[in-house]
């Protein structure tokens, strides 16, 4: 079976037989054998220079080609330059190995996001029944298939339109058969880890809230307790990957008017000035570190141009208090000559409403002309009783604006009229002609800025180097903590983990109701995540091995637009990790099962428990946080090394119940449900009843009603029986007694005795 490489916007590559793309020039004459080897060293410098730029703008191309090898690389038509020459060159090496890609470029449209989905959701699958509704195949794909990531659904919806024209497979059949789809393959790099949106949200990575304020953010909504919101670094690293094209394409449009361009301008102003700042800073520091090397070379002198070059034109007081763009005095001599005449404004209207009068109708005996603050200079004319239609009121060289109180407002052109916007357009070239030097300040300013906030972090809370290990699986957490609950609780009793080797791969853990599961399993996500991404962590010593994922099912993010049910969306959480986890892959799992029957529900958790163990030393690394103690004591699990039993270290207290919030070894002998549906404030009574229920279970014995409200409901029935006997007509003829008996009385005879 072939393999296929396909990206929207990106270009995944790989190796395989094929002739070069459609799209590249036929190949050109042969050369002699000095001429052909000196066009194999040009070519060869050529294809290492846009590769090197190809690198800049997809750091994974070149992993992706050795790691993969893809026999077809599909990508889009709307490429940028230097990677459409990159893979032109690529394809057009006739001695690489392994063999060339076909590169195979489709139009943009192609990978459309709607046409995309549909081609998804009607693609012809041997593993899925035709029976299946389309929400039903979301459901089904969405386990093997991430839709968040709009990437991918537009890279699927351009690889099936590739296959679909190809007829791979289906060469020989009718045009409307459409290509079997056996399975999806994924493929993971060696250096990226898979997190998918629910991981992020679940262990709090980003989480947003509500603004008191809406207006504060444009979504209204801003960071809550989250890890990003500890480190919290500034927002000028969501700009760091942007490409340089489509950055200053969103800076024009944000700033369309002179009035956001005048906010911008002051923005560039600071924004330069601190970058100079910051690279004499870095020019003093040691230049073996190659972040500082960096900013000390790359933040050139074209940062102090563009600094002079807006400092010596716009007047920043001036456009603020006009709200507009307005230069500085002697940059054009007749923006400041009509700049004095509008000095004396009040005898200039005067004026101007004197000669447009000259020009109006004769039957007009007045006009004067007003300034209405960010519509302009607007001339007023007294309406007449010929104004009665919308044409009696045009102007030959005024536009009608509107009618006000008797009077008729026509626009006039401003006094200043483009001289200012014409220098703001030139001024706005000359910026973005240097645009380069200021995306290299964007990228590098926010890499120093993640570094010196994981910095601050790391010693404001006390947390130490990890060490990070290819060559072991698994981690190895001494006295971790979690990085937020340590924010919320006053005390936090911090525990250990260790999981690697074909020891203890599925970890068990039970325990009562809030004693610390959660946050355990939170705990060693976290603190694996944060080691991942080049934090210190929380705790005394951490080693991480080789993770290349990590799922989670720990809490439901519940939503009417979904249209799924609560159980509906753990499953599909668990079937994610079910269809994707490697042996490298870390697994968190909290009370999976409890949104259906208990029986129902212990069965799928020990069902998908037991498959993992059926890999046996390429099982995942599993926590499992559960209260189904029958688990156990069932013996559902097969016994062996590879399963290891924790629980939460509680003690009871008389009707107390001390939670020492410790990790050790063992099984818990109950779930204390009563004692938190106490703490919970439920009545004595429910919550006696309920322990009463629970042990009756637990013992294999009858559960019998209350007595008392067994009693209470005997006299109410029984009240309601003779209140029907007393309201029978005996002398009525219709009545019939053996119909009141067989409907009325004996019914209610075993609610009665």
């Amino acid at each position: 079976m072939a393999s296929l490489g396909v990206n929207p916007s990106r270009t995944p590559q790989g190796p395989g037989p094929g002739a070069a793309s459609s799209g590249f020039s036929s190949p050109a004459p042969v050369a002699g054998p000095r001429e052909a080897e000196e066009e194999e060293v040009e070519e060869e410098e050529e294809l290492a220079e846009v590769s090197e730029g190809s690198r800049n703008l997809n750091g994974e191309l070149m992993g992706i080609l050795d790691e993969i090898n893809p026999q077809s690389v599909v990508t889009s038509a709307k490429q940028d330059e230097n990677m459409t020459r990159f893979l032109g060159k690529l394809a057009s090496q006739e001695h690489r190995q392994p063999k060339r890609p076909e590169i195979v470029f489709l139009p943009s449209v192609d990978f459309g996001l709607e046409i995309s989905k549909q081609r998804l959701l009607s693609g012809n699958y041997s593993f899925i029944p035709d029976s299946m509704t389309a929400t039903e195949k979301i459901l089904f794909l969405s386990s093997i298939i991430p839709f968040d990531c709009l990437l991918t659904v537009r890279a699927l919806g351009g690889l099936l339109k590739f296959l679909g024209r190809r007829r791979i497979g289906v060469e020989l059949e009718d045009y409307n058969v459409s290509v079997p789809i056996l399975g999806f393959k994924k493929f993971m790099l060696t250096h990226l880890v898979n997190i998918d949106q629910d991981t992020y949200s679940v262990l709090q990575i980003f989480k947003s809230e509500s603004h008191p304020s809406a207006y504060k953010v444009a979504s209204g909504l801003k960071e809550g307790l989250s890890l990003f919101g500890r480190y919290a670094p500034s927002l000028i690293s969501h700009y760091k990957d942007l490409p340089e094209k489509q950055l200053w394409h969103d800076l024009a449009i944000i700033t369309s008017t002179s009035q956001m361009w005048a906010v911008l301008l002051v923005f560039l102003s600071q924004t330069v000035y601190g970058a100079l700042g910051l690279r004499d800073a870095c020019r003093s520091l040691p230049q073996s570190i190659q972040l500082f090397r960096d900013i000390a070379q790359e933040f050139s002198d074209d940062l102090h141009h563009i600094a002079s070059l807006i400092g010596k034109v716009v007047d920043f007081e001036g456009s603020l208090a006009e709200n507009r763009f307005t230069v500085l005095p002697n940059i054009d001599p007749e923006i400041d000559e009509k700049k004095r005449r509008l000095m004396g404004l009040p005898s200039f209207l005067t004026e101007v409403a004197r000669k447009e009068l000259e020009n109006l109708d004769s039957r007009i005996p007045s006009c004067s002309v007003i300034y209405i603050p960010l519509i302009g200079f607007l001339l007023s004319i007294p309406r007449l009783p010929f104004m009665v239609e919308a044409s009696d009121f045009e102007i030959n060289g005024l536009d009608f604006m509107q009618l006000r109180e008797g009077l008729t407002l026509h626009s006039l052109p401003h006094p200043l009229p483009d001289q200012e916007t014409l220098l703001m357009y030139q001024l706005q070239c000359q910026v973005l002609a240097r645009a380069a030097v200021l995306t290299q300040v964007l990228d590098l300013a926010s890499r120093l800025d993640v570094l010196l906030a994981l910095a601050s972090a790391a010693r404001d809370y006390g947390y130490s180097r990890p060490r990070y290990s290819p060559q072991v699986l698994g981690v190895r957490i001494q006295n971790g903590r979690h990085p937020l609950m340590e924010l919320c609780a006053r005390t936090f009793v911090p525990n250990s983990t260790e999981c690697g080797g074909d020891k203890g791969r599925v970890k068990v853990i039970t325990g009562p109701n809030s004693s610390g599961k959660s946050i355990y399993l939170k705990q060693v996500g976290l603190i694996t995540f944060m080691a991942l991404v080049g934090s210190f962590v929380p705790a005394e010593e951490a080693e991480i091995g080789a993770v290349d994922a990590i799922f989670t099912r720990i809490h439901s993010c519940e939503s009417i637009s979904l249209g799924l049910s609560t159980f509906m969306i753990d499953l599909n959480q668990v079937a994610k990790a079910v269809n994707n986890a490697t042996a490298q892959s870390l697994v968190l799992i909290d009370e999976f099962g409890k949104g259906t029957n208990t029986v129902d529900g212990l069965a799928l958790l020990a069902a998908v428990l037991r498959h993992w163990l059926a890999r046996g030393p390429t099982c995942p690394h599993i926590f499992v946080a559960t209260n189904f103690l029958s688990l156990v004591q069932l013996q559902l699990l097969p016994q062996g090394p590879l399963v290891q039993y924790l629980t939460m270290e509680t003690c009871e207290d008389g009707n107390d119940l001390v939670f020492f919030y410790q990790v050790c070894e063992g099984v818990a002998k109950a779930s204390h449900a009563s004692h938190t549906a106490a703490q919970a404030g439920l009545p004595d009574k429910l919550v006696a009843r309920g322990k009463e229920v629970s042990d009756l279970i637990r013992s294999g014995k009858p559960i019998k009603p209350v007595k008392d409200l067994l009693k209470k409901n005997q006299m109410e029935n029984c009240q309601t029986l003779v209140d029907k006997f007393m309201k029978l007509d005996l002398e009525d003829p219709n009545l019939d007694l053996n119909i009141f008996m067989s409907q009325e009385v004996l019914p209610a005879a075993t609610s009665i005795l």
